[in-house]
């Protein structure tokens, strides 16, 4: 007997009165597992996720929902009231996967994988609709819920992106930031999310927290010439941008462990022909950080380098910078009410609280910086995240049971008149005062221009800060 399955609820060992929310997702186990296979099968990337976005509405419309449809893009959110006064819940699905051409389930022909586990959040959000559209298990709470699937959650494709925010149809590259832009979590008091882990040591599991992000491409611009006959008459982008590379790894032995710096980058175009000098190199990169004023001063300290490389080499450089995501920071008090849930339903250790702090991103620190959030995990999932043999291996877990420990915290904050909702956000302290400060400072870490200028007194001048 596995941990799964030996701390799984089971009414005839345990004794336990089931509550009705448990009932209601048990028995929609299928429609929850089917969706779990469907999305899987059916992977899309950020601001794509078509067939999944009408594969979810289609079952929210099903059970009786009316769903709003978020305009020029993909995801969609449902308002759930319960006719009596109490604070606004959020709770959110992701849509997108990854791309991995290598992974063996992949979409041969996009690459497309849900190496990332987002489609057993949609499973779990199928199950959690079924239970609050039950009235008996919504007849028990106060206040609103506010279910949501997002698009583009990870940061990938940014070209793409990018030519989305040039047509006017999105301004930021993230779906949770774009839906903030857009007013659509105005009314929320509070919010949580369940991620899949391959942790095998727990059920569900909180962690301290995740990195903020900025994303950036950088193209390097040179002057084409024939790489054998005249190379001395072109300048090398590529050349350029491998110091560029190598600079920033020279940076490393600068960053304090504190602020959990992460850089790392891709070339995305090398050149047109190898008997050319490349005249025009694409890198893409993310710089990551815990600390947002340090994140701010390495970002610009990396714009610097980049462009000291290139201006050295006789290059120039375009560099745009996207507001990626901000750093995430678990919410304490929900953490508590959190782990509460869980060792109610499925007994001592069945959760893991780690203070580990972790090096990857995620948009939902954009939520924990206006509202008390956590990002939770629930095990089920096998493999190397984002590799290429990350699976879902326990879907029971993973889905199912992450939607009743996901009800089953709604229910612990809903409940007496939201007392325990009110004491979370009572507690909480936001990183901004209000929307409009949030989207001025993500507003102001966007940058594309030419940053090294070669001026006809035989200086250099370089424009590396917005």
């Amino acid at each position: 007997m596995n941990v799964y399955q030996a701390n799984r609820i089971d009414k005839k060992e345990t004794g336990v009165k089931m509550k009705e929310f448990i009932k209601v997702i048990d028995e929609n186990k299928d429609l929850i597992l089917d969706a779990e296979r469907y999305i899987w099968l059916n992977p899309e990337s950020g601001y794509k996720e078509y067939k999944t976005n009408e594969y979810m509405i289609a079952n929210f419309e099903k059970m009786g929902y009316k769903v709003n449809r978020v305009e020029n893009v993909t995801g969609f959110y449902t308002d759930i009231d319960t006719g009596k006064p109490g604070p606004t819940l959020l709770f959110i699905a992701e849509l997108d996967s990854l791309i991995n051409f290598k992974h063996p389930d992949c979409d041969k022909k996009t690459g497309a994988i849900h190496n990332c586990g987002h489609h057993a959040q949609c499973a779990t959000m199928l199950g959690v609709a079924a239970a609050l559209a039950n009235k008996e298990v919504l007849g028990n709470l106060c206040g609103k819920i506010k279910l949501c699937c997002v698009p583009a959650e990870e940061g990938i494709e940014i070209s793409y992106r990018q030519e989305l925010v040039k047509k006017g149809i999105i301004e930021f590259t993230s779906g949770k930031p774009e839906f903030i832009r857009r007013g659509i979590f105005n009314d929320v008091d509070l919010a949580f999310m369940v991620h899949t882990s391959p942790a095998k040591d727990c059920k569900f599991k909180l962690t301290a927290g995740h990195n903020g992000v900025i994303r950036k491409r950088t193209v390097v611009k040179g002057v084409a010439a024939h790489a054998g006959a005249n190379p001395h008459e072109g300048v090398n982008a590529l050349n350029a941008a491998n110091l560029i590379l190598l600079a920033i790894n020279s940076l490393r032995e600068t960053f304090q462990e504190k602020d959990y710096v992460r850089i790392h980058s891709i070339i995305t175009k090398g050149g047109d022909s190898v008997n050319a000098v490349p005249d025009e190199v694409v890198i893409e990169s993310y710089v990551r950080a815990a600390n947002p004023v340090m994140h701010r001063k390495i970002n610009e300290r990396v714009n610097l380098t980049i462009s000291a490389c290139a201006a050295a080499l006789g290059s120039t450089v375009e560099i745009t910078d996207m507001a990626g995501s901000e750093a995430l920071r678990e919410d304490k008090t929900l953490s508590k009410f959190a782990v509460e849930v869980a060792e109610k339903y499925y007994g001592k250790g069945s959760i893991i609280v780690d203070d580990e702090w972790l090096a990857s991103s995620t948009d939902m620190g954009d939520i924990s910086s206006l509202f008390p959030s956590i990002h939770a995990y629930a095990c089920g999932a096998d493999g190397k995240p984002h590799g290429i043999d990350y699976k879902i291996v326990d879907p029971i877990n993973a889905c199912v049971d992450a939607a009743k420990f996901s009800v089953g915290l709604i229910d612990s904050l809903l409940t007496n008149g939201g007392e325990k909702a009110k004491e979370v956000i009572n507690n909480f302290t936001p990183v901004f005062k209000s929307v409009d400060e949030y989207l001025e400072h993500k507003r102001s870490i966007n940058m594309s221009k030419e940053t090294v200028k070669f001026n006809d007194d035989g200086t250099v001048s370089l424009c590396y800060k917005n």
